[in-house]
């Protein structure tokens, strides 16, 4: 799928691999959408991939001196739900970016390529449009910062030239007269693109509106604002008709289209009931209901930097991979142009991780890549050089097994049992982050893992088990 990948050191060496390989050159953060792009052929002319994940500082966000959050380009979705100065300075983006997929697509997507990937369904564009953000962009030639809703031309298109790397995201901290919320439908609790999200912030002094935001996602070809709602809202107090009347301005604002998760009758009245629900919970107080103090992140409890890197960062095919799995030192010397999922299975052996989906939705490929968990099937291959590798043949000990593998004996939960790999690495890392997990938090950990044979009542019950260390042989 790709001739060379590079593990970049520095960004002025990636700034100068992108002056030089031009379009043909592509940046891997996350790579979530990108993978998938490149497997299914839709990507096409790339040959060089960029991987920019052990480059030191591009996982900050801070706040400066005037006020200004800074996000760097590889703050993953998790990095910014669990930010403490996101979520009370930023709340918006915290709570969409913790509806963005799962655990497991969380722990490798970020900001930045959610920005950059340019779909009006994503979701933390939508909020970071709302606060007004700005992004900055940088090549050989210069930095250049731009707004936000500059930034966009169309349905997945940007203003980024093919030499240029976002790195930074830059927009206002939320203070005490402002609040926002953010609020987004989806076919399914988890794992789903958003039918409608919507933004809204408010400038408040005492009881009256100054001035108001309301951006919407996945009703027009980019993310557009509520104009005509947020002029109406200013100067007035949310009141019951004056909430229904600004819902209704901007639910015709919205320029829907019909697709496979919605028609766009459906998703006008959405953004009118979105709207609704959204004013009243600033009014209430009540706009953080439901978004949990802790989120499960399945990073152990602490986000691990990647291991360093050793020498020859630069490969290509015939190259050597090196990286160690389950505490064993491997070397490869094939399989560079696959997936994690297809080196681990195919050329180490290991076919404990199983392919269900192929793109990121079922969970049944979940590894510990650096201590995270994520899906072994989004990740590309040369990743793993240098890499720790966790698989589910790494849980057990030599005479005995996981607890949660003990427990899923115990309570009858393997049942087809494919799925049963990606469901016990989600458990396991979800018990390194929380000893005694609650019901639901045992619900957030699983939601990137999909039991095809419906049995998660078990399943949940078997997390519980190994939790209270109610397994046999203890």
């Amino acid at each position: 799928m790709w001739h060379e990948y590079v593990n970049a050191k520095t960004t002025n060496e990636v700034l100068k691999l992108l002056a030089e390989c031009g379009p043909r050159a592509r940046i891997v953060a996350g790579a979530t959408d990108l993978m998938l792009e490149l497997e299914r052929g839709t990507r096409q002319g790339i040959d060089t991939l960029i991987d920019v994940t052990r480059i030191p500082g591009l996982d900050s966000i801070s706040r400066d001196e005037n006020g200004i959050i800074h996000i760097g380009p590889l703050v993953t979705h998790n990095d910014a739900a669990s930010s403490k100065l996101i979520r009370e300075q930023g709340y918006p983006l915290a709570r969409a970016a913790w509806e963005v997929g799962s655990p497991q697509i969380r722990n490798r997507g970020t900001v930045a390529g959610n920005i950059i990937t340019a779909s009006p369904a994503n979701d933390t564009i939508t909020p970071l449009m709302a606060l007004e953000a700005s992004v900055t962009l940088a090549s050989t030639r210069g930095e250049r910062t731009l707004p936000l809703r500059e930034f966009y031309t169309g349905v997945r298109k940007n203003v980024m030239q093919p030499d240029e790397m976002l790195v930074d995201i830059s927009f206002k901290a939320l203070d005490s007269s402002r609040r926002g919320t953010y609020i987004k439908l989806a076919l399914r609790r988890a794992q789903a693109i958003s039918v409608v999200n919507i933004a809204i912030i408010l400038k408040m002094e005492a009881a009256i509106i100054k001035t108001a935001s309301i951006t919407m996602g996945a009703v027009a070809p980019i993310i557009i604002h509520a104009r005509d709602a947020e002029l109406f809202l200013e100067d007035k107090e949310l009141r019951d008709d004056v909430i229904e009347y600004a819902a209704k301005l901007a639910a015709n604002a919205a320029r829907p289209i019909d697709d496979l998760r919605a028609s766009a009758s459906y998703r006008r009245e959405m953004v009118r009931v979105l709207s609704v629900r959204g004013l009243k919970s600033l009014r209430d107080g009540q706009e953080q209901a439901g978004f949990p103090a802790e989120p499960i992140v399945l990073t152990g409890g602490k986000m691990r930097e990647a291991a360093a890197l050793p020498e020859g960062s630069h490969q290509t095919p015939g190259q050597d991979i090196h990286t160690k799995i389950n505490g064993r030192e491997y070397t490869f010397q094939s399989g560079f142009g696959k997936t994690l999922l297809h080196l681990l299975r195919e050329e180490a052996g290991l076919i404990g991780s199983k392919e269900g989906c192929a793109e990121g939705e079922c969970g049944a490929c979940t590894i510990f890549l650096d201590g995270k968990a994520v899906m072994g099937c989004l990740v590309p291959a040369p990743r793993a050089h240098g890499a720790e590798i966790v698989t589910v043949e790494g849980l057990a000990q030599p005479e005995r097994l996981h607890p949660v593998q003990q427990a899923f004996i115990d309570a009858g939960a393997v049942q087809c049992g494919y799925c049963t790999p990606g469901f016990l690495m989600s458990a396991a890392k979800l018990l390194e982050e929380r000893a005694q997990p609650s019901r639901n938090e045992i619900e957030q950990a699983l939601t990137g893992n999909l039991c095809r044979c419906t049995g998660y009542y078990k399943i949940v019950e078997a997390v519980e088990k190994a939790s209270a260390g109610e397994v046999s042989g203890k």
